[in-house]
């Protein structure tokens, strides 16, 4: 039944009856109970709640929970986490002492898709009072985070989700700056991803699970589940990262759901028939930021086309159903994570993948659709998909799941070069991320590195995110540089190398320089005058027969290069002295062999 046209006490009692599923009951809420449950899942709680219910659990449950606040937003709202333990461990060091595993639980990174916020409160409260999970909070240490974008949260409408059924009200995507944090993981620029690694830094979580609402067509599956390490990362940890998500996916199945392991969007928009492709996302996301680190980072999304206490009632299944695989395999997992970081310390000299794709091959699989039909619209012009939910059909479509490395380049011998001028803005990012560096006390003349000058440098047509994307295509390349006093060396002898080169290699799709943070070295900022380019032109022409014949070779081989006035002078310009040999020069450096 399609919700949005039922009248209200119809849908009223629609949406009581998930809610009687989820917590067996349709008295008033208990102790600790949200606004979803006081409404039967209609509404929502402002954030205020969020606060007061992290004092009250505190207060409620003295030895197992502590509410603590880890950032402020740039609207000034605290930014709360509750920290969960039955063995009364409150710390990161004493998490570390006792050799507990960390999960640590998102909800409301898009603060639209609020599911995770009123899910975790009631999984949590049902967990310590043994209703869910008994004795998990005694074998790791569980940091809930219920908003992660608390001021888009409080910018509140019943529209701000147009794909998705109720709440009644809910919060916006993005942030008050307009920042999407699961767009922000690599660059870090928002205050709020900034408090939230220096919250991963501190807790060092094995696994972190970002919860979601996705949007798109209409089916009966409910909620997927992606993990990794699983297509990517460390080989040895994607096993345990498969057999998270596995075991997760057949918990929720056990308790009738239709969970699928890859992310339900078709390959071509609002065509179901196209059928769907994995992948491994780039680390601008939570699930492809955090095997970066050898941890595991999972996405859960439901269907946003299911109503909001079946969501709700799954998002909860799905976080019970993490806290008992960690309690069960955490301790082993995380000897395993460890493990990973200590392989990754011997990582130099061997190549790692930067960039995945998924191959041509698929399977055909069965999938729980709708029936539906393919006309043109008259207002829009274009063809558009409409479905029958009163007509359940299987889809028979194809899967592409077999993912392959795309670009992978060895690992330096010993590290990274940043030159001193851009120490500092490199440094800020490498401490958030936890990545070790060291500034060089004394200036290095004609070290033997290897430097990437871009051949092709093309930006992008518009902001994203606020920043003007840069792809570059080239080769590093032995070169001796001159390296100042104050320069950073970054050794690839740490755990989070996966996570150092997809920052700082050039071509890696969420690179600083991918961002933008390096355009000043791609652009020119002096230049010849043409009349001044014609006369150099023409010494140097008379000076080397070579160049000449290599001149006209160009004009008479190369159509765009001949009738382009601009790009023959350069042609001379690139040969003169006054060229700024560090144009098209990344900033920075490989190195091979150690520093002396």
């Amino acid at each position: 039944m399609r919700l949005s046209r039922l009248p209200l006490p119809t849908l009223r009692h629609a949406l009581l009856l998930p809610l009687l599923a989820l917590s067996g009951l349709a008295s008033a809420a208990p102790p600790l109970g949200t606004e979803a449950e006081r409404s039967s899942y209609l509404r929502t709680g402002r954030y205020e709640e969020v606060g007061r219910l992290c004092q009250a659990f505190q207060q409620r449950f003295p030895r197992a929970v502590r509410c603590t606040r880890f950032g402020s937003t740039p609207e000034g709202r605290p930014m709360w986490a509750l920290v969960a333990s039955q063995q009364g461990v409150f710390s990161p060091a004493e998490a570390r002492r006792r050799g507990l595993p960390v999960t640590l639980i998102q909800g409301g990174i898009h603060a639209g898709e609020i599911d995770g916020k009123d899910a975790g409160f009631l999984a949590l409260r049902q967990v310590l009072e043994g209703q869910a999970a008994p004795g998990a909070l005694k074998r790791q240490v569980l940091v809930f985070v219920p908003v992660f974008n608390v001021d888009g949260h409080e910018r509140f409408g019943a529209w701000n989700r147009p794909n998705q059924r109720g709440p009644e009200a809910m919060g916006w995507r993005t942030t008050a700056e307009n920042y999407n944090l699961n767009r922000d993981y690599a660059k870090a620029d928002a205050p709020e991803m900034q408090a939230m690694l220096r919250l991963v830094q501190a807790w060092d979580p094995l696994a972190t699970i970002d919860l979601h609402v996705t949007d798109g067509a209409q089916f009966e599956h409910d909620v997927s589940i992606q993990v990794e390490p699983v297509h990517a990362g460390d080989e040895a940890l994607r096993a345990s990262g498969q057999r998270l998500r596995d075991g997760v996916i057949e918990a929720l199945a056990a308790q009738g759901s239709l969970p699928q392991p890859f992310y339900m969007s078709f390959e071509k928009m609002d065509d179901p028939a196209s059928g769907f492709a994995d992948g491994v996302p780039p680390p601008r996301f939570s699930t492809g930021y955090f095997w970066l680190r050898n941890r595991f980072g999972m996405l859960v999304e439901t269907h946003s086309w299911k109503d909001y206490p079946t969501r709700v009632r799954i998002t909860r299944n799905t976080v019970v159903a993490v806290l008992a695989l960690m309690a069960r395999h955490g301790v082993d997992w995380l000897a395993q994570a460890r493990a990973a970081d200590a392989r990754a310390m011997r990582l130099a000299g061997h190549e790692l993948p930067l960039t995945f794709e998924t191959s041509p091959k698929q399977r055909m699989i069965d999938f729980r659709g709708y029936a539906y039909t393919r006309t043109p619209s008259d207002i829009s012009g274009a063809l558009m998909t409409r479905y029958d939910e009163h007509r359940p059909e299987i889809w028979h479509v194809p899967l592409r799941d077999e993912i392959v490395p795309a670009l992978s380049l060895p690992v330096p011998g010993a590290g990274y070069l940043v030159p001193a001028a851009h120490a500092e803005a490199v440094a800020a990012r490498l401490r958030l991320h936890g990545l070790r560096f060291e500034r060089l006390a004394a200036a290095r003349p004609a070290l033997p590195v290897q430097v990437f000058r871009a051949e092709q440098a093309r930006f992008g047509a518009q902001s994203v995110e606020g920043h003007q994307r840069l792809e570059v295509k080239g080769q590093w390349r032995p070169e001796p540089r001159d390296l100042p006093a104050g320069s950073l060396f970054v050794p690839v002898a740490q755990p989070g190398v996966r996570l150092l080169m997809a920052l700082l290699e050039p071509q890696a799709p969420d690179s600083l320089l991918a961002w933008g943070f390096f355009n000043n070295a791609f652009e020119t900022k002096e230049y010849m005058e043409d009349y001044v380019a014609e006369d150099v032109a023409r010494a140097q022409l008379a000076a080397d027969p070579q160049l000449a014949a290599e001149f006209q070779r160009r004009l008479a081989e190369d159509a765009a290069f001949a009738a382009d006035p601009h790009a023959r002078l350069a042609f001379f310009a690139r040969r003169h002295a006054s060229w700024d040999e560090r144009y098209r020069l990344y900033p920075v450096m490989r190195l091979d062999q150690p520093l002396r």
